[in-house]
Formats: structure tokens, C-alpha cells, sequence
């Protein structure tokens, strides 16, 4: 990924709605709710039930009808006797309890009325997908999975008026709207990416935004953990990684690492908004703060001086010596140990002072390392020039300036095999500016305007590879100007959604005239949950 110098950077200062309630320990976030576009209720007047289905992502199948649900002080969480459905209903109790006024009590009571959260073996939900149905009795959630029941739960809470993510007493009514949705999703990853490299970002910061990815049914968060600028884990092994390598960051300043207890905690966070963690150890490139922390890693055994600008392509491992691959080694067995998903991605992008002949010999000791310790490989679309290893995932950064050489390389590897991951950067890369007047962001891939973003398939936009070789999507976010969770909100919001849709809803739902109503009332639901966002005039945003 080209990351050509940053500009320099303008205070981005907004005034903020506090967000306690997205950092609570299990909270459950919801998808923002939409409806119509239209006036909007006068004061004092009852909001009318969402109608079925007006959410983001877009679910499979809407059959609307019969009576609305009214949540009220009669109504209770009925999660059986299944822990999974239990820890999905007391986390939802504590997100409406506060906009409702109500006591909401989870029990394992069985009934029909009220909220039902259920656990059954219906094998066409699959892992992820959830069975909504909403009558005048109560609204029963059904699902084969936890995951399920919390995707299941992040609808039913779009399907509510926007006051319910407020942390204080509402007026009401809470209506959710009479039919059954079905739905599940087309692709099994869907991912967003958090730069804490060139950045540290706080471990509160992760879980905020992990928190707003969530609402979007986003399962996947990949912390690219390693950068020229900042190493940002701790390696017991080597311990001036962190201590020395993570003492910086762009533009000077402390920089910071997680420890692994950090680390641990961010990843137990995530699952229980059943998101997987993928760390990323970017090699063989990206790796000054290494080179900077170790001397002997150096083919010149020369340490060079810490780097705090945005230039890239400029580092690399050497190839030569032995200390290398001991290093690819320990680092990646102690990440892989304090990781419990299935990937560990390695990188391989924009190693421009490495020869093809070192960086294939250092990849491939990469991957086997990788499956020495229990994970898959993962990294970047140049990885298609090491050997192919079995489940290899590569993820596709290029754009519409890409050659296509390059292009047909990655579509050979997916005919043979490799599984891919859809992010062109002039479509889901969240730090691109919208237009020339961006306060933030980068401009190299060209401006990237809400439409521009959600209107692509990513089935068909590697042609010539199948679509059954496309693993998913991810909106990556690199920080070359982000620091704060303002800046990040403002570059994120409203483009991840579109991002999030294209990789859950299936390709007949996706239409930009009427994706840009139901995106467009989510404005409400941010505000009401103090995210920042951009109101882009492509889309017919409610008045404030």
C-alpha cells in the first residue's frame, strides 16, 4: 500500500457525546436503525415502527406483516437454559434498560411473550445467520450459533427508534415492527483493520471501535501491529521490541505497546462481540522498528535511528543471516500462543528494497513458521510470490491503477487455491480523503466518496477469479494522520457500512438509490451514540 508523505496535520477537534456505554464490559452494539426518508416526527409526537427490515447491512429475506411488538415494563429476556443465549440477553438488558426505564429481567422462564433469545439446530442459519420474527406477542430471535443470536440482536436493536442507544430515561414508545427476517451472510470474513503502528492507539480506543464495527455485524478486527514507526507488542523474547521499537510513532511523540496481558484483553473483548483478532507482523518489509531495536538484524549489523515520517518500501529483514529466521520464530510462536483464531497474517506488501530471491526466501520460512504454530497464513497480495501453502489467504489492495499484471497474478493464485480478501484501496480504504477539502486522510489511491466506496461487488471485481475463491472484505484504516477516535470516526463513518453490507447482504439487495435511505437515517442513531461521522452530500441526511 503506497503511503506516499503525510501532509501536515490540523487540529480535528469536535465537541462529543460521551460513549460509556459502548465500553461497558459485554456490551452488545447494534446496527444504526433506518426507515424511509422523510419529515421528521413534530415534538412529542410517537415515532411509528421502523419498517421490517430498513437496516444495514440489508437483510436476505423481509416478509413484513401483522401486528408491532411494544417493548414495555412487562417485558422480559427469555434465554432458556443455554450461557451463550444468557450472556446475549443480559448484555442486551443493559444497553435498552437505561433509554427505556424498564427493569427488563433475563430469565430462563419459558414463554412465548416478551424476548426470546433461542438456540436451535437449523442448519440454514449456518454459523452467523439469525431468524427475526416480531408479532403484537413478543419477538423471538432463533439462531444455531451465538454469533447468531448476536447479529440477530444487533437488528432487532436497528429496528428500534434511535433514542434506545441513549445512555439516559426516553420517552418511547419502543416499537418493533410485525414480519420475520431470514438472514444470512454472503461472505464469511468481514473485517476491519486498526493501524496502531504508525499511530498507538490506547486499548480504550481499540475497544471503542471495535464496539462501532460491531454494529454493523463485522467479525473479523486485524491489528497491524508492526511498523516502521512503532512495534507495538510486547515479545518476551526480544523485549526491545516494544520497550525501544514502540517508543515513537509519526511525528515524534511517546508512541506506546500492549503488553500481553493488553493484548489478551482486547482479544477477549472482541469475542464476546464475537469478533476474531488477527494480528498482523508485517515482514519483510515495514520493519524498521525491528532493525532500529536490534542491531544483529542488520546485514550491515548496524542499528539504524528510530523513524517517525511516512515514507515506505525503505526496510527490510536480511535474508543472509540466521538471526532472521530465529527471530520469524520467536516472534511469531509467541503472538500465535496469546491468539486463538486461525490466522496470523505476515504481510509481504511494498518490500521494495528487497530482492525477489530474499523476499521468497524469507516468506517461505515465513509460512511454514506460521503452520509450525498452529495458525494460517495470511498477508498481503504480494504473498502470491512465495509457495503456495494450503488455506493461504492473500488480501488484494490494488486499485484502478494496479497493472494488470499484478491483477492476473493474484487471479492465477486464486484458481489455484489461494483464498482472497477483497480491500481496494480506492474502495474500502476508510484514510482516503472524501474529496480535496478532507481535513484527514491521504489522497495517493484518489478521493473516495461515500457512493464510490459501497458501489462495487466484490464477487466480480477481480475478473477473471471466482467468486468462490473471495473469502470476504475488509475496510482497512491506516493512520498516517489519525490519532485520535474523533479522527478515526470521522474517516470510518458512514463509508465501513457500506463496507460491512457488501460483505454480509447478498448481491440483489445492493442499490445505491436505496442503500443512501437507509444509510441516510442512521445519522440520528450516531449522533445518539456520540459517534463522529461525515455527512457527506451525497446522501439526504436527516436535520439535525
Amino acid at each position: 500500500m503506497p503511503h506516499p508523505r503525510c501532509p501536515s496535520k490540523g487540529r480535528f477537534v469536535r465537541h462529543r457525546r460521551t460513549l460509556s456505554r459502548l465500553l461497558a464490559p459485554m456490551l452488545l452494539v447494534a446496527v444504526a436503525g433506518t426507515a424511509a426518508v422523510g419529515a421528521a416526527p413534530a415534538p412529542g409526537a410517537a415515532e411509528p415502527p421502523r419498517p421490517l427490515g430498513q437496516i444495514v447491512p440489508a437483510p436476505s429475506e423481509v416478509r413484513a406483516g401483522g401486528q408491532a411488538y411494544t417493548i414495555d415494563r412487562a417485558t422480559d429476556i427469555r434465554v432458556g437454559h443455554s450461557r451463550e443465549a444468557r450472556q446475549v440477553g443480559e448484555a442486551l438488558a443493559r444497553v435498552l434498560r437505561p433509554s427505556t426505564g424498564y427493569r427488563l429481567p433475563v430469565t430462563s422462564r419459558e414463554g412465548h411473550g416478551g424476548i426470546r433469545l433461542k438456540l436451535a439446530d437449523e442448519r440454514s442459519l449456518g454459523d452467523e445467520g439469525y431468524r427475526l420474527q416480531s408479532g403484537r406477542g413478543g419477538v423471538t430471535i432463533t439462531a444455531r450459533r451465538a454469533a447468531g443470536l448476536f447479529h440477530g440482536v444487533q437488528t432487532l436493536r436497528q429496528q428500534l427508534p434511535a433514542a434506545v442507544e441513549k445512555p439516559t430515561k426516553q420517552a418511547g414508545p419502543w416499537q418493533v415492527a410485525g414480519g420475520t427476517i431470514k438472514d444470512v451472510p454472503r461472505f464469511a470474513y468481514r473485517a476491519v483493520m486498526l493501524d496502531v503502528g504508525r499511530h498507538f492507539l490506547s486499548v480504550e480506543q481499540v475497544k471503542r471501535y471495535i464496539d462501532q464495527a460491531a454494529l454493523y455485524k463485522i467479525n473479523t478486527l486485524r491489528l497491524h501491529l508492526t511498523e516502521d514507526q512503532g512495534w507495538r507488542i510486547a515479545v518476551d523474547s526480544w523485549p526491545r521490541l516494544a520497550t525501544y521499537g514502540g517508543s515513537t510513532q509519526v511525528g515524534g511523540g511517546p508512541g506506546g505497546h500492549y503488553t500481553k496481558a493488553q493484548y489478551k484483553e482486547l482479544v477477549t473483548y472482541a469475542a464476546s462481540r464475537r469478533m476474531d483478532v488477527i494480528p498482523e507482523i508485517d515482514m519483510p518489509g515495514h520493519t524498521n522498528a525491528a532493525l532500529a531495536s536490534y542491531a544483529e538484524l542488520n546485514c550491515d549489523g548496524v542499528a539504524p535511528p528510530l523513524y517517525t515520517g511516512t515514507e515506505v518500501g525503505f526496510s527490510s529483514l536480511c535474508a543472509s543471516k540466521p538471526v532472521t529466521y530465529r527471530f520469524i520464530d520467536d516472534v511469531v510462536r509467541e503472538i500465535a500462543a496469546i491468539t486463538p483464531g486461525r490466522y496470523l497474517n505476515i504481510g509481504g506488501d511494498e518490500a521494495h528494497s528487497t530482492s525477489d530471491a530474499d523476499f521468497a526466501k524469507i516468506m517461505n520460512h515465513a509460512q511454514k513458521v506460521v503452520g509450525k504454530y498452529g495458525k494460517k497464513v495470511m498477508g498481503w497480495h504480494q504473498l502470491v510470490g512465495a509457495d503456495q501453502v494450503e488455506d493461504k489467504v492473500v488480501q488484494y489492495w490494488g486499485y484502478d491503477k494496479t497493472s494488470a499484471a499484478e491483477r492476473q497474478k493474484v487471479v492465477d493464485a486464486a484458481k489455484g487455491g489461494t483464498r482472497l480478501v477483497l480491500s481496494p484501496a480506492d474502495r474500502s480504504y476508510l484514510d482516503m480523503k472524501y474529496h480535496k477539502d478532507t481535513p484527514l486522510g491521504l489522497k495517493w489511491a484518489g478521493y473516495v466518496e461515500v457512493r464510490r466506496s459501497y458501489d462495487w461487488d466484490p464477487g466480480t471485481y477481480l475478473a477473471g477469479a471466482p467468486e468462490s475463491s473471495v473469502l470476504g472484505v475488509e475496510a482497512p484504516l491506516w493512520t498516517e494522520t489519525l490519532a485520535t477516535s474523533d479522527q478515526l470516526e470521522f474517516m470510518a463513518y458512514p463509508r465501513l457500512p457500506g463496507i460491512a453490507e457488501l460483505g454480509w447482504s447478498p448481491r440483489s439487495t445492493h442499490d445505491w438509490e436505496k442503500y443512501r435511505l437507509r444509510l441516510a437515517q442512521q445519522g440520528p442513531r450516531f449522533d445518539a451514540l456520540g459517534i463522529d461521522y461525515y455527512r457527506s452530500a451525497q446522501v439526504p441526511w436527516p436535520a439535525r
